[in-house]
């Protein structure tokens, strides 16, 4: 948290562009390629057509485009789960680019473990947003955020005391878990709106597990593990007499990255993240707001 209520911040151009490039990229391939198949055809059976594109050879190139677009899900799917990180650590301002990579397949699952999931939910917003008019190849999308549980006495989020020790601030704790209750109504409403809209299921849940916020684990499709440590000493500082906090930026950390495409012990780690965090969310407990709704 950053000791205060930010607005999202807007697209960039280039976030744009790529998004634009999401939408309509499947949609143009396809008419290439059913135009393809079409005048194979006409070249097949309207002799002056397939006298100017040699008929049977053309004929050849349209069924093979027909093969093509049958299969196109299936070869977007496939390409899109061999791609291997080439950075073996990247910044968490980077999510945008792993939030894009993870919805160009149909059965989405982002899993995140953290402090409030800021930098996260800010490029799920934009992408769930951009599905109202058109989801793509996504068909299913499952989002889960693990945050602490700021009902309970914490040392971290806190209050910065006398010679640097940690107290535990009530009303701190309440503003950061009123943000996570922002995030988690604003894109379970957007869930909720592309699920009625049927092209789409998709949910998005937030839950509290105990302890601080130490670890910060995006987990993409199940194949792909960012994880690194949170700056469990670093402040917010107050305006005037205002106090001080520890308050870790999660937007600061620095995360390595695991994929099943590499090394075994790549391979060894991305499971191991998957067990902890099906394993941790199931023990955990659901926010207030989700038990007042469900009343």
């Amino acid at each position: 948290m950053s000791g205060g209520w930010r607005r999202l911040p807007e697209e960039t151009v280039g976030e744009r562009l790529k998004r634009f490039q999401a939408r309509y990229e499947p949609v143009a391939t396809r008419l290439l390629l059913l135009g393809i198949f079409v005048t194979g055809l006409i070249a097949q059976f309207v002799k002056p057509v397939g006298d100017a594109l040699e008929g049977k050879a053309f004929l050849g190139s349209s069924l093979l485009s027909l093969v093509a677009y049958m299969l196109y899900d299936t070869v977007k799917d496939l390409a899109a789960s061999l791609r291997a990180p080439t950075r073996a650590q990247v910044q968490s301002r980077d999510l945008g680019s792993f939030v894009t990579e993870a919805f160009r397949v149909r059965n989405v699952e982002i899993s995140f473990l953290g402090y409030t999931g800021e930098t996260l939910y800010n490029a799920l917003y934009h992408r769930l947003e951009g599905f109202l008019d058109d989801p793509g190849p996504t068909r299913r999308v499952s989002i889960r955020f693990l945050v602490p549980d700021f009902r309970q006495p914490m040392s971290v989020p806190s209050r910065v005391g006398p010679d640097g020790a940690p107290e535990d601030d009530e009303e701190f704790r309440k503003r950061v878990e009123l943000k996570c209750q922002e995030y988690d109504l604003t894109l379970s409403a957007i869930a909720h709106r592309l699920t009625l809209a049927g092209r789409v299921t998709a949910e998005c849940e937030y839950r509290f597990y105990p302890g601080i916020p130490r670890d910060k684990v995006c987990i993409f499709n199940r194949e792909l593990v960012l994880h690194g440590l949170y700056d469990l000493v670093a402040r917010t500082m107050g305006l005037g007499a205002q106090p001080e906090y520890y308050d870790p930026k999660g937007y600061r950390t620095d995360l390595n990255v695991w994929s099943r495409e590499d090394s075994d012990d790549a391979k060894a780690a991305v499971a191991t993240w998957n067990k902890h965090f099906d394993d941790l969310w199931g023990l955990a407990d659901k926010p207030p707001w989700h038990r007042s709704a469900a009343a």
